[in-house]
């Protein structure tokens, strides 16, 4: 979205407090400038819709630190080639900075008020690569597969291996891993030939990965 005022100053120094970071993938960067993280917030948290931390979205959920969704489509090393899944839609923020940087998003959410107010914002952004889901994360999306990347935005208690079959060889899958809110890590894992390599990323905070039934 163009602003005839010029950038957000407040977008502007959350940007360079990615790059101090660490984030280094200018495609990340312009991502991250082009989306207006002020309308994936709640009114109430619109004064700190900028800042470098996560956020409430109600339903238990939260809306990522910015450097983390950073770092986390960064390790995803995304061509507009690329098929890619997310777990968990939440507010739609993750979704709206992959969406330029791939050919298409497919996006799971468990909890239908979520998915419908993320499906409005794309809506309202001009987005039109993203697909939802209203449905059960752990299963995947098995008629879509395989997945050139695959994205998780709830810290799993081990590396989901359904996920991992539908991940395609040589795909890249980005995973919180941890049983304990405060105790999780960032994983990179690269599909191979004959397993997974994963690559740890650093500690994070994530809500827990939820598995079962979808609530009405």
């Amino acid at each position: 979205m163009s602003n005839p005022q010029g950038p957000d100053p407040r977008l502007m120094s959350l940007v360079l407090e990615m790059r101090q970071g660490g984030i280094r993938d200018e495609k990340v960067i312009r991502a991250m400038e082009s989306v207006p993280r002020d309308l994936f917030v709640p009114l109430a948290f619109q004064d700190r819709a900028y800042e470098n931390t996560a956020l409430p979205i109600g339903h238990q959920q939260t809306v990522s630190q910015p450097l983390v969704v950073a770092m986390m489509t960064e390790a995803l090393e995304l061509t507009d080639r690329h098929k890619v899944l997310e777990i968990g839609t939440g507010s739609g923020y993750q979704a709206a900075v992959l969406s330029p940087l791939c050919r298409r998003l497919y996006t799971i959410e468990r909890h239908r008020g979520l998915k419908e107010e993320a499906e409005k914002r794309f809506a309202e952004l001009g987005i039109h690569n993203i697909t939802t889901k209203l449905g059960d994360g752990s299963v995947g999306w098995k008629e879509q597969a395989p997945f050139d990347r695959i994205i998780v935005t709830a810290a799993a208690v081990d590396f989901p291996p359904v996920l991992i079959d539908q991940l395609a060889v040589g795909g890249i899958m980005v995973v919180p891993i941890g049983d304990d809110f405060h105790d999780q890590r960032l994983f990179k894992v690269v599909k191979t030939e004959t397993g997974v390599e994963t690559t740890e990323m650093g500690w994070v905070r994530f809500v827990p990965f939820v598995e079962g039934e979808v609530p009405e």
